[in-house]
């Protein structure tokens, strides 16, 4: 059966007016909300089992029914893979046995994202995706790069990767890192698997990914290499 998907709409032509000034202020407003204790409590047995791996972390942010963490392990052996997401019931479903090198964790991925900062983590590569888009130009404080905590998930360093069917949030992340890193990185339309494969050759991460590729969506891929940023606290000068 043929995926059908809708194309997100919004009044925006481009990055959001008001990401910059946003972005600064995440940066020079450190966020005082405790941590909740459950995630906390994820936190810390995800730390532990990150311990007994031994291996170079990636961290799978949001990852939905967890489809993604399961197929980043088998493509990443070496690596340890941890996906975190809030809801238990798509956490819940099942994709077959996770592998050994690989961890779904349920936690606020917001409370998750600034106790990894706190704790140094520095994950080898860093995954967010799809969806978040929130496409209303009043929803802005709602997308990672408009939100509080984006300061944190640049913090952690490494190769940082996002997509997105819908090519004006991930100019705008890029936007972004560009203000609080000064780091460029890249913006390209994005073919699962490679633009050479059939449809039956397709390797999709996640199921939105595959639910928009199959509805003729355009998909784009943004990926940037992150400073780690050596304090427990995101702080950088005023250009």
């Amino acid at each position: 059966m043929q995926a059908s998907s809708r194309a997100i709409i919004s009044s925006q032509q481009g990055p959001h007016q008001d990401l910059v000034r946003r972005v600064q202020r995440a940066r020079d407003s450190e966020w005082q909300r405790p941590p909740a204790e459950h995630t906390r409590d994820a936190f810390d047995g995800a730390a532990r089992w990150l311990a007994a791996q031994d291996r170079p972390l990636i961290l799978d942010a949001g990852c939905g029914v967890g489809l993604s963490t399961r197929r980043l392990a088998e493509h990443h052996p070496d690596h340890a893979v941890i996906g975190v997401d809030r809801s238990e019931q798509r956490l819940s479903r099942d994709h077959g046995a996770l592998p050994d090198n690989a961890l779904l964790v349920r936690a606020d991925l917001v409370d998750f994202w600034r106790l990894a900062r706190d704790a140094d983590w520095r994950p080898a590569r860093h995954y967010l995706l799809y969806p978040n888009p929130y496409p209303k130009s009043t929803q802005l404080k709602k997308r990672w790069q408009g939100h509080p905590v984006f300061p944190a998930i640049l913090a952690l360093g490494g190769t940082l990767e996002l997509r997105s069917n819908w090519e004006i949030y991930v100019q705008e992340f890029a936007l972004g890192v560009k203000t609080l890193c000064g780091v460029d990185g890249e913006i390209a339309p994005f073919v699962p698997g490679g633009a050479s494969t059939t449809p039956r050759e397709q390797t999709f991460l996640t199921p939105f990914e595959q639910k928009y590729f199959e509805s003729g969506q355009a998909l784009w891929c943004y990926r940037v290499e992150l400073p780690a940023i050596v304090t427990s606290r995101f702080r950088m000068p005023i250009s």
